[in-house]
């Protein structure tokens, strides 16, 4: 990229604004272009310092008869967008803010890119953690929260950086590739971004983008869409089961997690509980033995790490009633995956963006919910949907009134759970912003 080069960044938020801090300080001429007037006035200062251009509140419509060598957009834009139309037709290359560190990094960095439908940010915190605790330098960053282009001044050579990689992501790669690529499972999610499922897996499927014979694939042996995506992939692949398998890979067998026949460690000593995190588990530790971690550091994580922020969070007891904050799950399966976690009597707190997806798949799930709370676009559809199961449902307007109707409504020994079901851009602009207002109010009880 010449000095001279001028980019558009289409999208604030931090990875926007990680990507046009980068790309200013590489001396291009960037514009930076969000919808949105609120933005954080720091960083709005620190931009035009460096000699951005930001235009906020509103889209022009001549600012792509601009000359633009390159756009970034933001993950969460989708491709249809004017600008990205006009882009594609003008011949400016659209990417993401992965994308562009990606093409900044330094050569000899090891790249562990980690998807899926669930489980990634668990994985992708474990692998971080276990190469940490074995002295390898590793960087935990992507759509975990830490946007990928803030790495780029940091990293050296023989480095580690460990990514958290998402559907949305991966529309926008072109040079990106991984030396290893983790796929925890695949079902069904996203479908109002990407127009079907199987455009969606496609999507996923580029996680393996420009891999050779020498890179590695790790793979869900129990998940049939994983092993038929990943099918005619050139990496090596290696597998992780949560029952006995035969040949190499991570498994479950005799109450006790094993690599490639040998023993790590017993179930009962690994913190996080449920099938859905030993997988993870699996998953983490099929990664970081090929780079050569110990049995050792592996376990030192596995007795001390208890989950990660918004996924299953503990919040806190008030009058013996529990509060989780799941705020994580923004889909159908993920709620699945919480509400198989508890065996007493839950509060369900449903509700968000309205993909106009089903939530059926919930009907055998809900043994132990007393009661669903609704909230948010979906809330009308997930009143009908309850009504249809038997189950009470009350709707309101916001999680704050929906967390005072959920105490109000519970009885010592219930589960109070965030769970939605949905993704949170209809009233939070991340499911991290939801979740955090979800532990305040609980707080303010």
């Amino acid at each position: 990229m010449g000095n001279k080069e001028r980019a558009l960044v289409l999208g604030m938020a931090r990875s926007g604004y990680e990507a046009a801090k980068l790309l200013a300080k590489k001396d291009l001429s960037v514009v930076i272009n969000d919808a949105k007037t609120e933005q954080n006035p720091d960083r709005i200062r620190e931009l035009e310092g460096l000699g951005v251009e930001v235009i906020l509140g509103r889209h022009p419509e001549d600012l792509l008869d601009r000359h633009f060598d390159i756009m970034v957009k933001n993950p969460g834009i989708p491709n249809n967008h004017p600008y990205v139309d006009k882009a594609l037709r003008l011949g400016v290359p659209v990417i993401n803010e992965m994308e562009l560190a990606f093409r900044y990094f330094p050569s000899g960095v090891t790249i562990i890119g980690v998807t899926g439908t669930n489980g990634k940010t668990t994985t992708a915190t474990l692998i971080s953690e276990m190469l940490k605790k074995a002295s390898k330098p590793a960087h935990l960053m992507g759509n975990i929260g830490f946007p990928v282009c803030s790495f780029v001044p940091l990293l050296k050579g023989g480095d580690i950086a460990v990514m958290e990689v998402s559907d949305h992501q991966l529309c926008n790669v072109i040079e990106f590739k991984t030396h290893i690529s983790v796929m925890t499972n695949l079902s069904e999610a996203h479908i109002d971004f990407h127009g079907s499922y199987e455009t969606y897996k496609s999507m996923k499927k580029r996680i393996f983008n420009h891999h050779t014979e020498k890179d590695i694939a790790v793979l869900n042996l129990d998940d049939g869409e994983v092993l038929d995506l990943a099918r005619d992939a050139k990496s090596i692949k290696r597998y992780f089961s949560s029952s006995p398998m035969s040949g190499p890979g991570c498994c479950i067998a005799d109450r006790a997690v094993y690599y490639n026949d040998e023993k790590i460690m017993p179930l009962s000593d690994v913190k996080i509980k449920g099938r859905h995190n030993y997988e993870n588990v699996m998953a983490a530790i099929t990664a970081v033995k090929e780079l050569g971690v110990g049995n050792e550091p592996i376990a030192d994580v596995l007795k001390s790490f208890g989950g990660v922020e918004h996924r299953l969070e503990y919040v806190r007891t008030i009058n013996q009633v529990d509060f989780y904050n799941d705020s994580k799950s923004t889909n159908v399966k993920s709620t699945q995956t919480a509400l198989s976690s508890f065996d007493r009597p839950t509060i369900l707190l449903l509700g968000g963006l309205d993909r106009g997806h089903s939530f059926d798949g919930l009907k055998e799930y809900l043994k132990w919910v007393k009661l669903i709370v609704a909230f948010g676009e979906t809330k009308e559809r997930i009143g009908k949907f309850a009504s249809e199961q038997g189950i009470p449902c009350t709707v309101v307007d916001s999680l704050d009134d929906a967390v005072i109707l959920a105490y109000e409504s519970s009885s010592p020994g219930d589960v109070v759970l965030l769970s939605p079901a949905c993704a949170s851009w209809d009233q939070y602009e991340s499911f991290e912003m939801r979740g955090n207002r979800f532990k305040e109010c609980v707080s303010a009880l």
